[in-house]
């Protein structure tokens, strides 16, 4: 399931987005001002942020000018007056992939942010590694070193979730929104009993340990060097 940053002060249009997005399966974010999208950008990883010109203390310009920066490529479609030009051609030159003029039909943005991140997941590197653990998205395929290591089709869709932020700690309740999607919601402690699969298949005696525990984060991949307080 899809995450979206919603950044919108308006409250009556974010309320409506927020709501509409929801019911087309989409997990959103939503933040009043442009830096307190900045810090939750700076902290998630997004599949696509969704940011008003006309926020205040930091203007969704900046924000996406900030973002972009920072070296990250999520998508960024910005929403403007129908009046300011200056607006969208300032946003694009910051680094928006589309905008769109208010007032609009929602089922125009729907079409527009399905298009973005179709454009997206095209252009995404088949191939994520981490120390010797490479897995292979197209083709399914996990392996350590030379060792293939056959996975449950759940199992995979965990470690890719993690994979896809290496180094970030995601919690029982991100990663079950990534790879639930539109399935009956787990069990409690579903997520704990892949993570211990995981590492039973990943982590054989004698190799040094890739998945990792930070009290009061969550679950993230990396190498021996990067383990903060595992539990």
């Amino acid at each position: 399931m899809s995450r979206i940053l919603l950044v919108e002060d308006e409250a009556s249009l974010a309320r409506a987005l927020v709501l509409g997005l929801c019911e087309a399966g989409f997990v959103v974010d939503h933040e009043r001002d442009g830096e307190s999208g900045l810090l939750r950008a700076s902290q998630q990883d997004y599949a696509l942020l969704l940011l008003d010109v006309r926020v205040p203390r930091l203007d969704g310009i900046q924000l996406c000018r900030a973002v972009r920066s920072a070296g990250k490529a999520v998508p960024v479609m910005m929403l403007t007056a129908c009046d300011a030009t200056d607006d969208v051609v300032a946003g694009l030159d910051a680094g928006a992939d589309d905008y769109l003029t208010k007032p609009f039909e929602f089922k125009e943005l729907l079409a527009r942010v399905r298009a973005l991140l179709r454009r997206s997941t095209r252009t995404r590197e088949p191939f994520l590694t981490c120390g010797d653990l490479s897995v292979d998205l197209s083709e399914r395929r996990v392996s350590r070193g030379e060792k293939d290591i056959p996975l449950s089709r759940m199992e995979f869709a965990v470690l890719e979730h993690l994979m896809l932020h290496v180094r970030v700690p995601q919690s029982k309740d991100q990663i079950a929104a990534a790879i639930w999607k539109d399935e009956t919601d787990p069990s409690p402690n579903a997520i704990e009993v892949f993570i211990s699969a995981l590492r039973r298949k990943l982590q054989p005696p004698g190799t040094p340990p890739l998945i990792h525990t930070r009290r009061g984060e969550g679950y993230y991949v990396g190498e021996q060097s990067d383990a903060g307080d595992d539990a």
